[in-house]
């Protein structure tokens, strides 16, 4: 659960920003170390209350000099305590320099970093913190790898060096943290691409920076939470089922008719007021006997689908469509709809091949592969940025582009970001895709904007997943619909 942290995510260089605004503002640089020094220590005695060493491994910037100042911390609370020296303490300058006076005056050992060094007790990563870039190149790399080796509990000052502030993807090598402290401003990479499984426990803390000041600096995306999150309007006593849109949904060729159907069925149990499915005759029976709620039709041929169509408020297209020529032909009147529409799946590799435009309106929702065939590049190349990526996809698409993933992302042609940060590994598992398109459609039916939809869509079933999840491996799809259903009424109650 992350509801407590800020909603606001920020790059390096904007958290270098906030950074030099507060130190303008009054507060020197160094007070603001020793806040950071302070939080850390609190931290680390919480986690590891009968610890009684600490080995400090420090590089060469302001990262090294908050770890500095830990160790100081440690060794006046009696702890034993060292400090590896991966980058040369000489070469440190300003507030860093005097933090590693400060550990040497409190009798803090300071030795130089070899690869045979014993490591004992909490090891507090003090490396690289935000100023990395490139690759991570020696003597850190191999520091680095000897953290990861240790099977020693890990505190990571900042954020797990070796891990991209910007877009969580691993610079070669990352440190693998039990937990993390990270001040004055949540950075974006902890919480998408590698970063949540680098970063453990997340700990913020603002070093009691002044508000008005942070404000100067606009964040570069939001993380979604309750707060943040569009509400779906209370239903009047006098609502009908014509009050809350009409949802087709398109997919489901032969072999796939349970995608479409997962979708349907996600889209019923949202909101939305009818929903109807598209499908292949063959998979009428099974849909009747499953939810004879939805208004199953069989459709050959755009012939059959025109009609429905016409009805429809929303579409979702896509779930077990397939690629073949009934799918191909369903997509093409679909593109021609001016109506709100979810693309997912197989009407996403469509639109990749260049056999259909997408319509305005549109909300897409791509895994990693997905987008790099959207994109015309590797999905290893949509991973390493997975911002710039979303972003991408939403401005060439000219859509509300919501990348599925760790840190699902949400972006719209402008340039405006979100990021969901909940979610389970359980939820690894076929079909969950096919449920968030419908939970998208439903809520574009019920009047939210798409980047809204998307928005709370995302942060429901990622949210229902994360509740179900602690039950272990096993989760199915149509599992989350009951906790997507709960989520939202808590989120939206129904009635005033």
């Amino acid at each position: 659960m992350t509801d407590a942290l800020p909603v606001a995510l920020y790059t390096a260089a904007q958290v270098r920003e906030l950074d030099a605004r507060l130190i303008a503002a009054g507060t020197p640089g160094f007070e603001l170390m020793q806040r950071a020094a302070h939080a850390a220590w609190r931290a680390l005695r919480r986690r590891w209350p009968q610890a009684a060493a600490l080995t400090v491994l420090a590089g060469r910037g302001n990262n090294a000099g908050d770890g500095y100042l830990v160790a100081a911390l440690a060794r006046r609370a009696g702890w034993q305590v060292r400090v590896l020296a991966v980058g040369e303490p000489q070469a440190l300058q300003g507030d860093a320099a005097q933090a590693c006076a400060e550990a040497r005056t409190c009798g803090v050992p300071i030795e130089p970093w070899r690869a045979d060094a014993p490591l004992h007790g909490v090891l507090v990563d003090a490396l690289l913190g935000t100023g990395i870039s490139g690759e991570v190149r020696e003597p850190y790399a191999g520091a680095i790898a000897a953290i990861n080796e240790s099977g020693l509990p890990v505190l990571a000052i900042d954020l797990p060096s070796g891990l991209c502030a910007d877009t969580g993807r691993v610079l070669g090598q990352a440190v693998r943290a039990e937990l993390s402290v990270t001040f004055i401003g949540l950075k974006l990479g902890l919480f998408t691409a590698d970063g949540p499984d680098r970063v453990g426990t997340l700990v913020f803390d603002d070093l009691q920076a002044d508000p008005q000041v942070v404000a100067q600096v606009e964040s570069e995306a939001v993380r979604l939470d309750r707060a943040t999150l569009a509400r779906v309007a209370p239903r009047s006593p006098v609502a009908h089922k014509g009050s809350f849109g009409q949802v087709l949904v398109i997919g489901g060729d032969l072999g796939t008719g349970g995608a479409a159907l997962l979708a349907a069925e996600a889209a019923l149990r949202c909101g939305a007021g009818m929903v109807t499915l598209a499908t292949r005759p063959e998979h009428v029976t099974a849909s009747l006997v499953r939810r004879p709620e939805i208004m199953c039709h069989g459709v050959e041929s755009t012939y059959g689908l025109t009609a429905l169509a016409d009805r429809a408020e929303v579409l979702v297209v896509g779930p077990g469509l397939g690629q073949a020529p009934w799918g191909r032909s369903l997509l093409s009147l679909a593109a021609q709809r001016e109506v709100p529409q979810v693309w997912d799946a197989d009407a996403l590799n469509l639109l990749a091949s260049g056999r259909v435009e997408l319509p305005a309106g549109c909300v897409i929702t791509p895994h990693p592969g997905e987008a790099a065939r959207l994109l015309q590049c590797s999905t290893a190349e949509v991973q390493a940025d997975r911002p710039a990526a979303v972003r991408e996809l939403a401005r060439r698409y000219a859509c509300v582009a919501l990348l599925k993933g760790a840190g699902t992302l949400i972006a719209e042609p402008g340039g405006r970001l979100a990021l969901c940060d909940r979610g389970h590994p359980a939820m690894a598992s076929a079909g969950l895709g096919d449920v968030l398109a419908g939970v998208v459609g439903a809520l574009l039916a019920q009047a939210l904007s798409p980047f809204a939809a998307a928005c709370l869509a995302a942060w429901l079933h990622a949210a229902a997943g994360e509740r179900l999840g602690g039950e272990g491996r096993g989760l199915a799809a149509s599992d989350l619909l009951p906790a997507i259903r709960q989520l939202l009424e808590e989120q939206s109650p129904c009635l005033k």
